[in-house]
């Protein structure tokens, strides 16, 4: 998937114009990606943070640290989150103008 690809106005509401393969290829692996109950839950979670410390997530999802960090690569790779090092952690926060774009590719903006 391309991260970079403009994701439609509004693709899945009434009168929408039709998506070219790429940008229906782009969008279903966004969606694929919150698809997930803990992808959705991390999503959640750093929907009311600024950014949360993988270590977090370990501990309030009840996973290890590899399975956390595997959800968290798919999200990263979706776009829906960004990463920064501070030592050893890695803290995550969410895209928001993807999530923004998701919602108004339903729709909703």
């Amino acid at each position: 998937m391309n991260t970079t690809t403009r994701i439609p106005a509004a693709c899945c509401a009434p009168g929408s114009p039709l998506l070219s393969t790429e940008e229906r290829d782009d969008l279903a692996a966004r969606f694929r990606a919150l698809s997930d109950p803990t992808r959705l839950a991390i999503v959640n979670r750093l929907a009311g943070s600024d950014e949360v410390c993988v270590c977090a997530f370990v501990a309030e999802l009840g996973l290890s640290q590899p399975t956390v960090s595997h959800h968290l690569r798919i999200l990263r790779e979706a776009g829906l989150v960004e990463a920064r090092r501070n030592g050893t952690w890695g803290y995550y926060r969410l895209v928001p103008e993807t999530v923004a774009a998701l919602a108004g590719a339903l729709g909703n903006a």
